[in-house]
């Protein structure tokens, strides 16, 4: 389904401020649904003089209208008029009488989205406030008061004062919703309504008395000891006097608040400040950092350890007099190394990816120090791009083309001076590894069946699930006439995007 940017931008009419003000407004979209206790829908208009849906919320207390999905649908004929005359005239404009939706009686207010500018207001869309008035209940006072809350929001949305582009945003986790606890204050600051979820989150971190008629920041001061590290601007915002969020904690108990200031016309009237108990969720994250430092930790010790197993293997092969030996250990001191440079990209990131590019780009080094001990002059070159991989495959592919790599340098050109060209052919599906030289070629045209070229077969085929391949190039008018081509194809199918 197309967001909320790509179908604003498809009409043609709006400015990327216009749609940054438009992703803020539905940003709290859910809490307009919740306050007014009804779906609200967001539309803009069409280069055909209609308009067109571009965001849905329902309310998350009470019955919606829209069953099915109707972003990206076209403005009813019933609704038309009325968001018309909203959008020219940028004022609020109510139904005159009831109107029937699917055999439900609803009732539709069609408010402006403004934007302040030096001349004026600008509407930029209209907001529609859809009210099911089939479930009719005496409404508490709690209703009440969202209901004048979201009276509210809406008059500063059709005069450009809400959503404020000068405030934080929300965080991903725990963002203090209407259902979650809402306390209304007055101009001077004074509790006039606190729901009882926002007075238990109260209660929980100290405070024992009713809120209402008390001012909030006061009572702030009391519950947070003097010595708490608290945010610099936290008693503006339990003041109500600016747009902000902070969390306040005590008695380990970790309560985040968020402050609206309602305003008329520009001037301040009063302030709603929203508050949850997230206590389980700070807990669940910093649970999450200390787990995340301590695989950090992990793959460093991992890493340290088996670059200390490949000194060792260093240290052996040149102490042994024995030819054969010492080649085997430098092969061995080869592998361990390969894989000691996956686990030092891990190591440095919490994430379990690795740029692998980055990765071989490493690997190659170690290549560099079989040329140089054989003799060789080996010039590298790498085209296309690896990519991003999980840990679980950069660690067999990097061990693969370290064998796949030095072998070519070791066998193919042992002694002279040559070329080696890795090419990467990564889509969505497979990624292909190319690695070609200008050396002798297959001796006999058979691959060899030593311990290298069975270590490549147990990771390509049995660990990737992918395929390899060996061959002597026959193309006279290129400089790899000759020599031997690799051909690793491992299916990417196992990665999510």
């Amino acid at each position: 389904m197309s967001t909320l940017s790509d179908l604003v931008s498809a009409q043609g009419r709006s400015s990327e401020s216009d749609i940054e003000w438009l992703h803020r407004l539905a940003g709290d979209g859910q809490l307009l649904a919740d306050l007014a206790s009804a779906d609200i829908v967001f539309w803009v208009p069409t280069s055909d003089d209609s308009y067109i849906a571009v965001a849905h919320t329902r309310p998350g207390g009470a019955a919606t209208l829209f069953y099915r999905d109707i972003v990206g649908g076209r403005v009813r004929p019933q609704w038309q008029a009325q968001v018309r005359e909203a959008f020219q005239t940028a004022q609020i404009v109510d139904s005159s009488s009831p109107e029937w939706f699917e055999e439900t009686p609803t009732r539709v207010r069609a408010v402006p989205i403004a934007i302040r500018e030096d001349d004026g207001l600008r509407a930029i869309g209209v907001l529609t406030r859809h009210t099911n008035l089939g479930d009719v209940r005496t409404p508490s006072r709690q209703q009440i008061t969202f209901n004048d809350c979201a009276d509210d929001l809406f008059r500063m949305i059709a005069t450009g004062d809400f959503p404020d582009l000068s405030a934080p945003t929300g965080p991903r986790r725990g963002a203090p919703r209407a259902a979650d606890g809402l306390i209304r204050l007055d101009v001077d600051g004074i509790v006039t309504f606190a729901s009882p979820n926002a007075l238990s989150a109260f209660n929980r971190i100290g405070f024992a008395e009713e809120l209402e008629g008390e001012n909030l920041a006061d009572v702030t001061s009391q519950i947070l000891p003097a010595s708490h590290d608290t945010d610099e601007r936290l008693p503006i915002l339990v003041s109500g006097r600016a747009p902000w969020r902070s969390d306040i904690e005590a008695r380990g108990v970790t309560v985040s608040l968020r402050a609206i200031p309602l305003k008329d016309h520009g001037h301040r009237t009063g302030a709603i400040v929203l508050c949850r108990d997230v206590s389980e969720l700070r807990s669940q994250e910093q649970e999450l950092i200390t787990k995340d430092a301590t695989i950090r930790e992990i793959h460093h010790r991992v890493k340290n350890n088996l670059q200390t197993v490949a000194s060792l293997l260093r240290i052996q092969a040149r102490r042994t007099t024995s030819e054969e030996a010492r080649e085997s250990l430098l092969q061995a001191m080869q592998r361990v190394a390969a894989i000691a440079v996956v686990h030092d990209t891990l190591s440095e990131g919490l994430a379990q990816n690795v740029d692998f590019d980055e990765v071989f780009a490493r690997v190659l080094r170690l290549v560099a120090e079989v040329a140089a001990a054989q003799n060789t002059v080996a010039h590298t070159r790498t085209k296309g791009r690896f990519g991003t991989l999980p840990s679980e495959y950069a660690t067999p592919l990097a061990l693969a083309l370290t064998e796949v790599v030095t072998n070519a340098v070791e066998h193919g050109l042992a002694g002279r001076e040559g070329e080696v060209e890795i090419v990467a052919d990564r889509d969505d599906t497979r990624l292909e590894v190319r690695v070609r030289d200008t050396g002798s070629g297959l001796p006999d045209g058979q691959v060899g069946r030593g311990l290298g070229t069975q270590i490549v077969r147990t990771l390509i085929q049995g660990e990737l699930s992918g395929t390899i391949d060996w061959s002597t190039i026959d193309a006279p008018d290129t400089a790899f006439h000759g020599g031997t081509e690799v051909t690793i194809a491992v299916p990417l199918r196992w990665i999510r995007s």
